[in-house]
């Protein structure tokens, strides 16, 4: 199984990149992951919320394989404690030939299209970060389940 990021515009916060960009290659060793940005939308200040956001979500379609299982990073997602996860993705790479594909939307979050799509919503907490942030977040969870899953000494109880 391969697990694969996908987000919208990116990172440009340098502290950031080489955060992100460390937490990746420590998972490599792990599993094949990988993240794919999908470029911003341009001239959009004469777009409304929902046209940017069906806008993004064609693009993020675009960036679906046949047999990927979607998993939406959204706010009304559930929540999971780092075990939890780690037990969840365990359970995902016993029963996923192709991609886990998880996905990070846009300024606006996603379009209908795209939780049509979507087979489940995970949320990554109640509080709102950065997009920046939550791709952080993210990838430091991952290297953490993967940790854990591995008897690792990231995890500590």
């Amino acid at each position: 199984m391969k697990v694969t990021l996908i987000v919208v515009g990116r990172t440009v916060e340098k502290h950031y990149i080489t955060a992100i960009n460390d937490y990746i290659e420590r998972t490599k060793h792990f599993i094949s992951f990988d993240m794919e940005v999908i470029t911003e939308l341009k001239n959009t200040k004469n777009l409304t919320m929902d046209q940017q956001k069906d806008k993004e979500g064609e693009l993020i379609m675009k960036a679906f394989l046949p047999g990927d299982v979607i998993v939406l990073l959204d706010e009304y997602g559930k929540e999971y404690r780092s075990l939890d996860f780690a037990y969840w993705l365990e359970k995902k790479m016993a029963n996923i030939n192709k991609r886990l594909v998880f996905v990070i939307g846009g300024p606006y979050g996603f379009s209908q299209k795209v939780y049509q799509a979507a087979h489940e919503k995970i949320s990554l907490s109640k509080m709102t970060f950065s997009h920046q942030m939550v791709r952080l977040i993210f990838v430091e969870q991952l290297y953490r389940s993967m940790t854990i899953l591995n008897n690792g000494p990231y995890h500590h109880e």
